[in-house]
């Protein structure tokens, strides 16, 4: 079963930009990482400092897999300096109601 994960970012006031460079240089590989179906950024109109990633992934392992891997690499290690708190993460079954 495919899973939806939605990872919420709260960029300090004076960082929002560096975040989403951030993210424009790193989710090329996220998109095609295996296992990965989508990912899009969006922004908070009404609170523009906090950034969603809405993620679809084949399955929780392959999400998983991801993680590591870019722990692995270091590739969020520079987050603590823009984020104004810890990112939340959330899991959702991919199913449909169809």
């Amino acid at each position: 079963m495919s899973v939806f994960v939605l990872v919420e970012f709260r960029a300090r006031p004076d960082r929002v930009d560096d975040l989403l460079d951030l993210l424009h240089q790193i989710l090329p590989d996220t998109r095609s990482f295996d296992g990965c179906k989508e990912v899009l950024v969006e922004q908070d109109l009404d609170e523009p400092t906090t950034v969603l990633l809405c993620e679809r992934w084949i399955s929780r392992a392959h999400f998983d897999a991801y993680k590591a891997w870019r722990s692995e690499r270091g590739d969020l290690a520079g987050l603590g300096d823009i984020l104004a708190g810890r990112p939340s993460t959330r899991f959702f079954s991919g199913r449909s109601c169809d």
